[in-house]
C-alpha cells in the first residue's frame, strides 16, 4: 500500500471532529540511520566510490578522521569520465542492511559539515550531496552544490527536474567552520513531492526554505550520496581540497 505524505495526513486529521482528532496519532520522525565513524567505519554506507578510474593509485580518498568522515580530492584525480572528478559514498546501511527510500515516503537527513575555502564554488557543477535512482547513467533527482554566480560563491539546493532552485546563500561566511544542515524530502512523482532545506551556523538559521510541487521520484528507489563530484571546466577554481561530515542521521516520517 502506498504511503500518504505528511501534509495529506495532517490535512485529513484537521478535518475530523475534535474527539476523533485526539484519537489519531500524528505522524512522527523515526530515526532509521545514525552511523558512528569509529564503530561503523565506511560500513555505514551502501557503497563507496573512491577513485573509480584508479587515477591516483595507492591513495585512499574517503576515510574516517576522528568523529567525522573525510573526502579528499586532489587536482590530479579523475573519474571514469576524464572531464570530472568523483569521490562519493552512496546509500545508507543500518544493521548491515541497505535502507530503501520509496515513492510516497518522507525522509529527513541532518548532519554537520566543514567546507574549507579550498573547496571552491564553480561555474559548472560541484555537488556535495545528491539523491539518485540507483544504476548507471541515471540523472540526479536533487543536488546540493557549490556554484559560483559571477564572482560570488554560493551553496545551493536544486531539484533537477525543471532545474528548480529550492534556495541558495553566500558560501563565503560558511567556509572553514562547522555548519549544520537539514534536508527533508517527500518523495513524489509528477509534482507531488516537496523539499525543505535548512542551514544553521553559530546558533543562527542562515536559511530555511521549502519548494513544493516538485518531482522527486524517477523509478525503483531513491538513494542519497555524499562527497565531492565536480566538473573540471572551471579550472581556476580547482585545487586540492577536502570535505568533512559528522553526526549524520536519517529519519523517516512514520
Amino acid at each position: 500500500m502506498a504511503r500518504i505524505g505528511r501534509r495529506s495526513v495532517l490535512a485529513a486529521i484537521g478535518a475530523l471532529p475534535f474527539a476523533a482528532r485526539t484519537a489519531v496519532a500524528e505522524p512522527a520522525w523515526q530515526l532509521r540511520w545514525s552511523p558512528v565513524p569509529s564503530r561503523d567505519g565506511l560500513g555505514g554506507f551502501e557503497g563507496i566510490e573512491d577513485d573509480r578510474a584508479n587515477s591516483h593509485p595507492g591513495v585512499k580518498h574517503i576515510y574516517v578522521q576522528g568523529d567525522a568522515y573525510r573526502w579528499d580530492m586532489h587536482k590530479r584525480d579523475r573519474d571514469t569520465a576524464p572531464d570530472r572528478q568523483r569521490n562519493e559514498v552512496r546509500g545508507m546501511r543500518a544493521n548491515g542492511v541497505p535502507l530503501v527510500l520509496d515513492n510516497n515516503e518522507t525522509w529527513k537527513f541532518t548532519y554537520s559539515m566543514f567546507i574549507p575555502n579550498t573547496l571552491k564554488a564553480t561555474s559548472s557543477f560541484t555537488h556535495i550531496m545528491q539523491t539518485k535512482m540507483p544504476g548507471l547513467g541515471s540523472s540526479p533527482i536533487t543536488v546540493m552544490s557549490l556554484r559560483r554566480q559571477g564572482t560570488t560563491p554560493t551553496i545551493e539546493f536544486k531539484v533537477t527536474e525543471g532545474d528548480t532552485l529550492v534556495g541558495n546563500t553566500d558560501l563565503t561566511p560558511l567556509w572553514d567552520r562547522w555548519i549544520d544542515t537539514e534536508v527533508e524530502i517527500h518523495i513524489g512523482d509528477a509534482g507531488t513531492g516537496y523539499v525543505r532545506w535548512a542551514i544553521h551556523s553559530g546558533g543562527s538559521t542562515v536559511l530555511d526554505v521549502t519548494k513544493s510541487g516538485v518531482d522527486t521520484w524517477l523509478d525503483d528507489r531513491v538513494r542519497p550520496k555524499w562527497g565531492i563530484y565536480r566538473s573540471l571546466s572551471d579550472a581556476a577554481q580547482i585545487q586540492d581540497c577536502h570535505l568533512l561530515l559528522k553526526n549524520l542521521k536519517g529519519y523517516q516520517l512514520i
